[in-house]
């Protein structure tokens, strides 16, 4: 996915959703912070993104514009319209957010995730494919392990989780120095 993919996205979640701010908050987010991230991090061909304001709709947009769906075959991407509870984030996160907004987006605001709070959240399902764009993001230096484990420290679970997850942090750290 490309950054003007991206904007197009949130403008068709927005218009579906008839709410004009959305949160992106899959890997492609760190498109908001860095447009142009190496595509070895936009390899996905899917958004995730929830309405800001009528969450009540994210079934909407995934059912218009998700997967196999006109949309989809159109564009060569697609949105996963799905509630922001899907994601387990740390505490402040949208105080956080990255603000995309522009003419591409019609105007409508795709809250992106910052790099680190997306990052955690991707740790937290920790499946090899999440694991591997996490290690992109510190070797490019799009995140830092320091801040990683800060906001591990911030994630509403088992302090058991957040201990791994720290440990994962620091060796993944190491190994890439």
């Amino acid at each position: 996915m490309t950054r003007a993919e991206l904007e197009h996205a949130i403008r068709a979640a927005c218009a579906i959703a008839s709410d004009n701010e959305v949160y992106v908050f899959g890997s492609q987010a760190i498109l908001g912070q860095y447009p142009n991230a190496n595509k070895s991090l936009c390899q996905s061909v899917e958004a995730d993104i929830a309405p800001k304001n009528k969450p009540e709709h994210a079934d909407a947009i995934d059912g218009a514009i998700g997967e196999l769906s006109l949309f989809h075959q159109t564009h060569g991407f697609y949105v996963h319209g799905l509630p922001i509870e899907a994601a387990t984030l740390p505490t402040g996160w949208k105080n956080r957010c990255i603000k995309l907004q522009n003419k591409n987006t019609n105007q409508c605001i795709g809250w992106c995730l910052e790099g680190h709070d997306l990052a955690i959240s991707k740790l937290v399902a920790f499946r090899e494919k999440d694991r591997a764009f996490v290690r992109t993001l510190v070797s490019e230096q799009f995140v830092n392990a320091i801040t990683l484990v800060q906001r591990a420290e911030q994630l509403p679970v088992e302090i058991t989780l957040q201990l791994q997850l720290r440990d994962w942090i620091q060796q993944t750290s190491s190994e890439l120095q």
